[in-house]
């Protein structure tokens, strides 16, 4: 495994009342960001996720830790677009700010399926659910930013390059979009692409927040361990065997959800650590595509808004 050396989480500032909510936070990267930052005092971390068990058990870690902080579990299934509606508006009614939005749940080069919405399962667990989570949210956001540095983070990946040609296949989204022997790692790197422009056309549109899109670089996480062994033989391979360990692979997201508001730049992609990536493909940097992206989630979300 890889070995980072920078040690980051602990140098975080205080958080102090501030508000977070961390998509996929019973597991992996999430849990581990929730840790972390649990041991900076925020006001209350919200860890979304499918398993109260899995959460529960994070939740007794960062007890057992010494932390203050108030934890609580918000279940939501990002496949399930009427389950996402119901865990914002029952965030919605429990707290009046939102500081730091982590989009951080995700999967990968799964079997072709479906959400329980009809959508390519990918796109729609990894885009369109944390697209409807985002845009339920987003007027608490914005007065939240009033007074606050106000940031939205959502992973990516630098596989985002092996996204379909044109780079989202809009009219195909709705089917299980079988392309090929490597179809499941196609579509992940649509839906990746998908959320590396959407971070980009919500820091256009919505300035006074920060929105950045980040790769935690290549972790051992449930992503890989839940893969085939053909998946997990090409990472492997593809990766010379360097793989993160899962607290290192959270270090890009906190820097991202903590550092000074002036390191950055708002809607840019940051790969570890703290870097501004240069390995942008066309598709990455098409404004228009951006543009057409948020029209046409706008659309397909507009029956939950």
């Amino acid at each position: 495994m890889v070995t980072i050396t920078y040690n980051h989480p602990d140098s975080m500032p205080d958080l102090s009342g501030k508000v977070i909510l961390i998509t996929g936070g019973t597991r992996g990267l999430g849990a581990e960001s929730a840790r972390r930052l649990a041991q900076k005092s925020p006001a209350h971390i919200y860890i979304s996720g499918r398993k109260a068990a899995s959460a529960d058990a994070v939740i007794q870690q960062i007890r057992q830790a010494g932390s203050k902080t108030s934890v609580t579990f918000l279940p939501c299934d990002l496949a399930s677009l009427d389950s996402v509606k119901q865990a914002a508006e029952t965030f919605l009614a429990q707290e009046s700010r939102l500081d730091i939005l982590m989009c951080n749940a995700g999967i990968m080069a799964t079997p072709p399926g479906l959400t329980a919405d009809g959508y390519e399962i990918q796109f729609g667990t990894n885009h369109l659910g944390h697209a409807l989570l985002i845009r339920k949210l987003l007027s608490l956001l914005q007065t939240t930013a009033e007074a606050a540095d106000v940031r939205i983070i959502l992973l990516t990946s630098l596989g985002f390059k092996m996204h379909p040609g044109g780079g989202i296949v809009f009219d195909a989204v709705r089917t299980k979009q079988e392309f090929s022997a490597f179809g499941g790692w196609i579509r992940y790197g649509q839906s990746k692409l998908a959320n590396l422009l959407y971070a980009r056309e919500l820091a256009r549109r919505y300035p006074t927040m920060t929105s950045i899109s980040v790769t935690p670089g290549v972790v051992n996480t449930g992503l890989v361990e839940n893969l085939g062994w053909a998946n997990r033989a090409f990472i492997w391979v593809t990766n010379l065997g360097q793989l993160m360990k899962p607290e290192e692979g959270a270090y890009n997201q906190l820097w991202a959800s903590t550092v000074a508001k002036d390191t950055l730049q708002n809607g840019q992609f940051y790969e570890p650590l703290g870097v501004l990536s240069t390995k942008l493909d066309k598709a990455s940097q098409d404004a228009e595509l951006a543009k057409r992206l948020w029209d046409w989630t706008e659309e397909a979300l507009q029956a939950y808004l």
